[in-house]
């Protein structure tokens, strides 16, 4: 239980570092900033699990650690691009 509370603050935080590190100007304010950043924490935990524990798992142990922070911020990055390419208007 701790390792998923643990994984939504680092998403939380993650998706707010990652905000202010994607150029240009994102929709969804503070809200869509957080939940993206939630989904980044887990898809960033989900794949550091299957590369190189070998494993399906949604929460490690180390929940809270700077790799677990840095990997939580790309994977919010990486979600952050995704919508802005599902939510982009062509004009």
């Amino acid at each position: 239980m701790f390792n998923l509370i643990a994984w939504i603050i680092l998403g939380l935080v993650a998706g707010a570092i990652a905000k202010l590190i994607y150029p240009g100007t994102q929709g969804g304010g503070i809200l869509g900033t957080m939940v993206l950043g939630v989904v980044g924490a887990f898809l960033g935990g989900l794949l550091h699990s299957l590369i190189f524990e070998r494993k399906f798992a949604l929460a490690a142990s180390n929940a809270l650690s700077v790799p677990s922070i840095a990997l939580a911020v790309v994977g919010a990055l990486v979600a952050i691009f995704v919508w802005g390419l599902i939510t982009r208007t062509s004009t």
